[in-house]
């Protein structure tokens, strides 16, 4: 499969996802409502490898350095990259080919349109701010290595390195974020990754650690339960029995308070149980504690129950938060291929975009929460502005659009813009550096810091000259 050209490469991933549903919650796709599944996580089994008190261990520098103020991220990634002209740069006076089968609507800032399937959005964008000018010429794949690390490096590294698994050199801002900044509690993770569970070695939505270390890896929550192991004395076969897992837990802390075993072990040792045992992470993940209202407004999907999960962790205490769908369905190309064209691929996605999308960004505001946590919303690249004869848009790396909601800066606002067809950047150009520079700011994260690699050499954490973007500071 080394051998296979991009082109084939492409189409496999295509291929491969064609017995998936767009947006519907499948059994692996996320932590099962209800199902108790998640606290397997943070037993005293490996995470990628390493143990919990390891991470621990590795963590503790950067809860020292940490604010006091929480700060948080959630990362929306669309994955297959996503139409700027078919959601948030729209070109009504386009020729017809070009400006696409959708209409566009007036939004709450003057003068501003989206796309007509975006109602809810468009009632807020007073509070959102859309950045239209991204270039993203380094990231024509689908790969998530170059939006998700801010390094154009990051997709040329992992070219060469397409023999094994998809593993890059450079850390994603997630990996960045758990290394130099740690939890915002440290009962809880700090990165957190809610992903397709149908990775192969090709692709990945959730990007990594790389050469930073596997205990900066993010927790993911797909197959939690058959990759990682459970406490000694906890039955998983029971843990369905709400009940008995109370019973399950409090006999263990019983069991280890009697035999001291707690006092034999080191300090990150005994952290790594107190967070199994304290509850407070499991608590995090228990989605079902909501009330259905809540639920409701989120949606029922993969997307809106991930969004509402991804609230419930950062409140908690998780710092990075990625939530992504199905493993490329925003590949609008055009009937002919896997996730069909503009109107059979690309329409049934907005209400849960739109919907799940609202409902974060409004709830985290009623809570308090939206000052502290920075959401972004993007993907690998933007859409082509000429339309395929099969009803699609393919790749088209020279521009996107990035939504943004919350942080500390100025919000209601249009950062930089394309041409009258969307083809290029005309002014205020801005690099996914830009964007990971941006992050690391809000997570009062020194934008000097480096990290070393396996050769012992240091890397920036911004590279390529990325510097925060002023408008939103």
């Amino acid at each position: 499969m080394t051998n296979l050209s991009v082109a084939e490469r492409h189409n496999a991933e295509h291929a491969g996802a064609a017995r998936r549903a767009r947006l519907r919650p499948a059994a692996s796709d996320l932590v099962r409502i209800g199902s108790r599944r998640w606290f397997v996580q943070t037993g005293l089994a490996g995470i990628a490898g390493v143990s919990l008190a390891d991470v621990l261990h590795a963590q503790a520098a950067s809860h020292a350095a940490q604010r006091s103020k929480r700060k948080s991220v959630i990362l929306f990634w669309l994955s297959g990259g996503p139409s700027h002209l078919d959601t948030w740069d729209p070109k009504p006076d386009a020729p017809v080919e070009e400006r696409g089968p959708f209409g566009s609507i007036a939004t709450k800032l003057p003068g501003i349109r989206v796309c007509e399937h975006l109602p809810h959005l468009s009632n807020i964008l007073d509070r959102l701010t859309i950045i239209r000018s991204v270039d993203c010429r380094d990231s024509d794949d689908h790969r998530a290595a170059v939006m998700q690390t801010g390094n154009s490096k990051a997709l040329k590294d992992l070219k060469s390195t397409l023999a094994g698994p998809l593993r890059g050199r450079f850390p994603s801002m997630g990996s960045v974020a758990a290394r130099f900044r740690g939890a915002n509690d440290p009962e809880l993770p700090a990165y957190v990754g809610m992903g397709s569970p149908h990775l192969t070695e090709w692709h990945s939505d959730i990007w990594g650690a790389g050469e930073l270390g596997s205990a900066f890896e993010p927790v993911r929550e797909t197959g939690l339960a058959d990759s990682l192991g459970v406490p000694p004395g906890v039955s998983l076969a029971r843990a369905q029995d709400r009940e008995g897992l109370r019973r399950q837990f409090d006999r263990l802390r019983h069991d280890l308070d009697a035999s001291r075993a707690m006092e034999q072990m080191d300090q990150y040792g005994r952290q790594a149980l107190e967070m199994v045992l304290s509850g407070k992470a499991r608590d995090a993940f228990q989605v079902d504690r909501e009330p259905e209202k809540m639920r409701d407004a989120y949606g029922r999907d993969s997307f809106g129950e991930k969004a509402l999960l991804a609230r419930r962790l950062v409140e908690a205490g998780v710092t990075f938060v990625v939530v992504c769908g199905r493993f490329g369905v925003f590949d609008v190309h055009g009937d002919d291929v896997i996730w069909g064209g503009l109107i059979k691929g690309m329409k049934p996605l907005y209400p849960s975009i739109d919907r799940s999308l609202h409902a974060l960004v409004t709830d985290l505001e009623s809570r308090g929460l939206l000052d502290d946590t920075l959401v972004l919303t993007m993907g690998e690249f933007g859409r082509s502005p000429q339309i395929s004869t099969t009803g699609g848009r393919t790749h088209w790396p020279n521009c996107m659009s990035v939504l943004a909601a919350g942080g500390a800066g100025p919000r209601g606002q249009v950062i930089g813009s394309t041409d009258e067809r969307g083809y290029h950047v005309k002014d205020r150009r801005v690099v996914p550096a830009d964007l990971a520079a941006t992050v690391f700011r809000h997570l009062d994260i020194d934008l000097e810091t480096q990290w070393t690699d396996l050769q012992g050499r240091p890397h920036p954490i911004v590279s390529d000259g990325g510097r925060p973007i002023a408008e939103m500071s």
